[in-house]
């Protein structure tokens, strides 16, 4: 009997899951019998509060949890297991290494997804969170993959093309704002475009990524430039590039254009 398709995505904040699956799982919401299952390390307490939210340093972590909910109520498809593991905002990295990444482990173990989304060693922006929790996601998915039972048929790391990050960089400089530095935490963090082994055309479902994007609004603040269009949001999303962290990609094999192809 061939798999049902099915997905977990561990991340560290709310609103890192939305920027690299949100238009991949629409695309596959009306497969027969798909799970998706999403794990946050953090309920980013200690973000920004943009002007205009109701929220304060003490219940920023709750306000944020609804923002997730919300979110992915507006991308049009809500996780089947929302988890959170509850650690505090800006500190994932200083958490013992193999306590989480058995508590990763556990959940892989019982839902058995055949693909793993998280981090890759760039952290996409460098953040300590992104990182650390992408690494223990790493470990626990090659333990997990040892033990017997279905699923686990690949892990993808989210990422950012090399090309896409200069195009990005050069209409930040003609908007006046800073160009990203990749030597910088909290900046953005490319790839070679050579190492994306995924690369989903999300276009058709581009609104719904962003809608749900509009939703994190205690985090607009960080959104250096607020007086982009919800159109011009939509091309920025329109592409969710990954890397083939497990099985790695063959040299000079063709890029695959959806998540689950070939599986």
């Amino acid at each position: 009997m061939k798999e049902q398709h099915s997905l977990a995505i561990v991340v560290a904040h709310p609103d890192d899951d939305a920027y690299g699956c949100a238009g991949s799982i629409a695309l596959h919401e009306h497969d027969p019998g798909f799970r998706f299952v999403l794990v946050l390390a953090t309920d980013g307490a200690a973000g920004q509060i943009a002007d205009g939210v109701d929220a304060t340093p003490a219940t920023l972590g709750a306000y944020r949890r609804v923002e997730s909910a919300n979110a992915w109520r507006a991308h049009g498809r809500i996780p089947d297991r929302h988890h959170w593991l509850d650690y505090e905002d800006g500190h994932v990295a200083e958490v013992d290494f193999e306590e989480l990444v058995m508590r990763i482990l556990g959940i892989l173990d019982a839902e058995r997804p055949q693909i793993v989304a998280t981090f890759g060693p760039d952290g996409i922006t460098g953040h300590r969170d992104h990182i650390a929790i992408g690494a223990a996601t790493d470990e626990a998915f090659h333990r997990a993959r040892a033990h017997p039972g279905p699923g686990l048929r690949r892990l993808v790391h989210g990422a950012i093309r090399q090309s896409t990050f200069e195009r990005w960089n050069r209409f930040r400089l003609i908007r006046g704002f800073e160009a990203w530095n990749p030597g910088l935490e909290y900046h953005l963090r490319p790839v070679p475009d050579e190492s994306v082994g995924i690369e989903v055309d999300t276009s058709s479902v581009a609104s719904r990524i962003v809608a749900g994007l509009m939703e994190h609004r205690s985090q607009r603040s960080s959104l250096n430039d607020q007086s982009l269009s919800e159109r011009h949001w939509a091309r920025l999303v329109s592409k969710e590039p990954y890397v083939l962290a497990w099985p790695p990609r063959a040299r000079d094999t063709p890029v695959l254009a959806d998540l689950f192809e070939g599986l």
